[in-house]
């Protein structure tokens, strides 16, 4: 899954940093002087956006020498992303291309680390992130996680059915919008239908209805593995998800609870992947 953002958004981003030229590079008289940029890890990296970083520079003029791809996982030190071309180019493209790769490999790396730690205790756990990524960038946030191991809980809202409190406010309450499952799933049967609960009360009423997948927000590690069985005991079949303030320092333990799905969104915030640049002539 993990692809590759398309032309229009290159340009976008390279339009963003370079809307006249370069004035220092013109005034310094540079421009045409032939060089090499190379980019390298500083920290134990997962790479992600090294195809986008690689067209950046195509399109300023430059041309690839070695591109390692979206995924790799590297210790400190090792040079991943080369391109020859006049000064001029290597400049223009210098500074989008490494916003690109350390902003999305901070993001691949964090989510790399989670999925290593939950599947080193539930190997079939499945790691997901919300939606909740900055406005402008889901693109580049979603090949990041793809690109860490995990996968996107929800894309949008057009293709998947979660049921919050939010929803069932406007319909009686929980209880009563419970009652309609079935006929929700009649509507939409090739869809899941995921209802979350706040408490171990409304997960077992959840759990009762034929949803597909209980969804417990917010509930501390410590209470989820009672919680979980509970709910076993009563549907072995649907599926349980954890979601609500899971980061790095604690996804082990939810993992451990025996639920199916970790659903969480820290992995969108965080410190950049640490990436050294150089520019020589050649």
């Amino acid at each position: 899954m993990i692809y590759c953002l398309p032309d229009r958004d290159i340009e976008r981003f390279i339009e963003e940093d370079l809307p006249y030229g370069d004035l220092t590079t013109h005034l310094l008289g540079l421009g045409a002087a032939p060089g090499r940029i190379a980019f390298s890890t500083r920290e134990e990296t997962t790479l992600c956006c090294t195809e986008e970083a690689a067209r950046v520079l195509q399109k300023c003029g430059a041309t690839t020498m070695s591109c390692m791809p979206s995924g790799t996982r590297l210790p400190a030190g090792i040079e991943f992303l080369t391109a020859d071309g006049p000064a001029r180019t290597l400049h223009a493209g210098w500074k989008v291309a490494l916003n690109l790769l350390e902003y999305a490999s901070g993001i691949a790396s964090r989510t790399g680390r989670i999925v290593e730690k939950c599947r080193a205790v539930n190997p079939v756990l499945s790691v997901v992130t919300t939606r909740k990524s900055f406005p402008g960038t889901k693109k580049i946030a979603i090949k990041a996680v793809t690109a860490g191991g995990a996968l996107p809980h929800r894309l949008g809202l057009s293709e998947t059915v979660l049921v919050f409190k939010q929803h069932t406010a406007f319909l009686g309450g929980l209880e009563e919008f419970l009652a309609t499952v079935a006929e929700l799933k009649s509507k939409a049967p090739e869809t899941k239908i995921i209802v979350e609960a706040d408490s171990r009360e409304e997960a077992l009423l959840i759990a009762r209805s034929g949803a597909d997948i209980v969804q417990l927000d917010k509930i501390a590690s410590p209470e989820l593995t009672e919680c979980v069985s509970a709910i076993r005991g009563i549907n072995p079949n649907i599926l349980i998800s954890a979601a609500g303030g899971i980061n790095e320092a604690n996804a082990a333990e939810y993992a451990a609870s025996g639920i199916d799905i970790i659903v969480l969104s820290s992995v969108y915030f965080g410190t950049p992947a640490d990436i050294g640049v150089s520019i020589q002539p050649i």
